[in-house]
């Protein structure tokens, strides 16, 4: 199939990677894992048994109303919690091919709805965010803009890091996150080669 780049010829591109199916299932569990593998998961908090103080019965057993041990109890303000939350993984395994095949589905449905723009390159050579603002509207995206070069001068970098929604990536540092939440996708030449060569 073929692909449009703006000013220049069309490029050859392969189907099986940017004509695939979309798979809605698939990509959702792909995107979830990605988010999931991103949580710290360092949220610790005390059981009554882990808690400094005494463990003493603080009034007799009968007589005095509801029954009591010690003020650790987790009725108490200050007492321990319930169920208490330890350090733990979200990691969420997912196979290479799975995600390969998702990284497909979501490029080929940008294609489907005009989402992905090729360009042969930014032509940014100086850090100006007049100058991409300009590049922006002569390639008529707007809203979240993910701009995906190969090798993005720092000129392209610190141009767009004024403008909010915004963000530049190496090729290498693609994930379906930051596809999925995108408007617009706009790739480099270079760029939809080095894709079409990792996932085909």
């Amino acid at each position: 199939m073929e692909i449009n780049v703006i000013g220049a010829k069309p490029l050859n591109v392969s189907d099986e990677v940017f004509g695939g199916e979309f798979k809605q299932a698939l990509i959702h569990q792909v995107v979830v894992a990605y988010q999931a593998g991103g949580r710290a998961g360092t949220k610790a908090q005390l059981s009554r048994g882990e808690l400094s103080g005494t463990t003493k019965k603080f009034k007799k057993q009968k007589g005095g109303g509801a029954r009591h041990g010690d003020y650790r109890a987790p009725i108490f303000v200050g007492g321990g919690v319930t169920f208490a939350a330890k350090p733990r993984s979200y990691e969420q395994k997912v196979n290479r091919k799975a995600y390969r095949v998702a990284l497909r589905s979501i490029l080929s449905e940008l294609i489907r709805q005009d989402r992905l723009k090729v360009v042969e390159s930014f032509g940014i050579d100086t850090p100006k965010t007049k100058a991409m603002v300009a590049k922006l509207a002569e390639l008529q995206v707007s809203g979240r803009v993910l701009l995906v070069s190969e090798d993005a001068n720092e000129a392209t970098f610190l141009a767009a890091r004024n403008i909010p929604y915004i963000h530049v990536v190496d090729v290498l540092a693609l994930n379906p996150v930051s596809l999925v939440g995108s408007d617009h996708i706009v790739m480099t030449v270079d760029a939809v080669k080095k894709i079409e060569e990792w996932l085909a």
